[in-house]
């Protein structure tokens, strides 16, 4: 038996192989198909089916292109109803991928046609259980995002509740869990950095698994807390339940190449948004007038979905030399299809064309410090998430997060120096060139962020609350 997890820190995602005497299965699939279709080569092995725990929200699922491929059944659990072809199985029922067997689990809550998906060995030992949204390490899934008119959130819960003590917690403590997500992702609010664990070990960490919890206790302390989730999840469902573009048609659209002069011509004919995917400092020293930055270097496509509500939106790419096709795929996993060229030569050729150019200006902590000495008018902004900004921040220094710009930005005037601070420097300049695109020409950026404030020992700071207290 092979069993692989395939973890994308980007998306804090986790896609599984399985392989067993020449024939294969795979686990929630990246949009990106080569590297499934590679794996089952190498092992000159078949990709027999292709499961899917959920009509998953955060990322588009490569389902449809690799069944396409590979000649693969898809497979959901109960309720599911896809616009393809793909066998729904029956709570309890058996699939044999070589010598190993995998058994549904049908575990509403999550979503109503969440599953779960048992794998036993040929002797049929229960060896790992993958759940999806069901159960994260340290967690459970958000019970919100599956709400209908005649389905609640304390519904959902509730129905989650059930799924995991009647269908979970009586497996084996020495079972294996392999979720399809941890910490970073937006499908809970609690996972740990750990991707598997075992079943015995959560029952004990995990708070949604202790064993004198009531029904109501759970629904209460699983749906406390939750922040709105972005506004993209409903488009990716949409997609994973209908279909999409081949994920190769969608590469060779957005890898067009376009020279300064097309790539000008371009913006203003289509509308479409610049996304500059440059190194945060790199994008400060110089871009193109009207871009926003989201750096390819760090929590990328999350951000990209979060903060460009409409999947379907064109979109122009600056990029580092060679890592075009790249930007492309991970724009591709979270539904962003609509990618049409990239600026040929990047920035550099832009500036050497002596097209316009913009730049937003950047300082240091210490620089900082002087400037609130000197100046009682400056305002400084913390972008961070709310829990970040209440565990510890800049005394009297207002929390605007970078995830509810649209909601905050009134907040932000325009008469007067505006300096913008996250925790390392990648998201307050999203947030500075977000602001910049609107008007704002007031904005400095703080480079390292809240780390180098507070390495700096020249600011006052509140006391340090441990989120566990919160």
């Amino acid at each position: 038996m092979k069993l692989e997890q395939i973890y994308t820190g980007c998306l804090a995602q986790g896609a599984y192989y399985i392989e067993s005497d020449g024939e294969a299965a795979v686990i929630d699939p990246l949009r990106e198909t080569q590297p499934y279709l590679d794996r089952a080569a190498k092992g000159n092995a078949k990709i027999k089916y292709v499961f899917e725990t959920h009509f998953h929200a955060d990322f588009v699922s490569g389902h449809v292109d690799l069944a396409k491929e590979s000649g693969a059944d898809i497979v959901f659990g109960p309720n599911a109803s896809p616009d393809f072809n793909a066998v729904i199985a029956k709570d309890e029922q058996e699939f044999k991928v070589g010598k190993l067997t995998i058994r549904v689990l049908h575990t509403p809550g999550h979503t109503m046609e969440s599953s779960c998906f048992l794998l036993m060995d040929e002797s049929g030992n229960k060896k790992a259980i993958f759940t999806g949204d069901t159960l994260f390490i340290g967690d459970v899934g958000r019970p919100d995002l599956a709400q209908k008119s005649d389905i609640t959130m304390e519904d959902l819960a509730g129905f989650l509740y059930n799924s995991l003590r009647t269908k979970i917690m009586t497996l084996p403590d020495d079972l294996t869990v392999y979720p399809a997500h941890g910490a970073g992702s937006a499908c809970g609010k609690n996972m740990s950095k750990e991707t598997y664990d075992t079943l015995g070990h959560q029952k004990e960490v995990n708070y949604a698994l202790r064993a004198n919890m009531s029904k109501e206790e759970f629904v209460k302390e699983v749906t406390d807390g939750l922040l709105p989730p972005p506004a993209y999840f409903p488009l990716n469902v949409m997609m994973n339940k209908k279909g999409y573009d081949s994920i190769t048609e969608v590469i060779k659209r957005g890898t067009q190449s376009l020279s300064p002069e097309a790539f000008e011509a371009a913006a203003n004919e289509t509308g479409a948004l610049i996304l500059d995917t440059r190194a945060p400092q790199t994008f400060a020293e110089g871009f193109v007038p009207n871009s926003i930055n989201i750096g390819i270097d760090g929590g990328f496509a999350p951000w990209v979905g979060a903060l460009i509500p409409d999947i379907k939106q064109q979109l122009l790419i600056v990029a580092e030399e060679g890592r075009e096709e790249e930007v492309v795929t991970r724009l591709a996993r979270v539904g962003y299809d609509h990618a049409i060229g990239f600026l040929a030569g990047g920035y550099k050729a832009w500036q050497s064309s002596g097209k316009e150019t913009d730049s937003i200006k950047s300082i240091s902590a210490d620089e900082l410090a002087a400037a609130m000495k000197n100046d009682s008018s400056a305002l400084v902004i913390d972008v961070r998430k709310p829990g970040e900004y209440s565990a510890e921040h800049i005394a009297d220094v207002d929390n605007l997060p970078l995830d509810f710009i649209n909601d905050n930005m009134a907040s932000v005037p325009k008469d007067r120096p505006v300096y913008v601070h996250c925790a390392g420097g990648y998201r307050s300049m999203i947030y500075s060139s977000i602001l910049k695109a609107r008007g704002y020409d007031n904005l400095i950026d703080v480079k390292g962020g809240y780390k180098t404030i507070k390495d700096s020992g020249k600011f006052e700071l509140t006391d340090f609350v441990c989120s566990s207290k919160k």
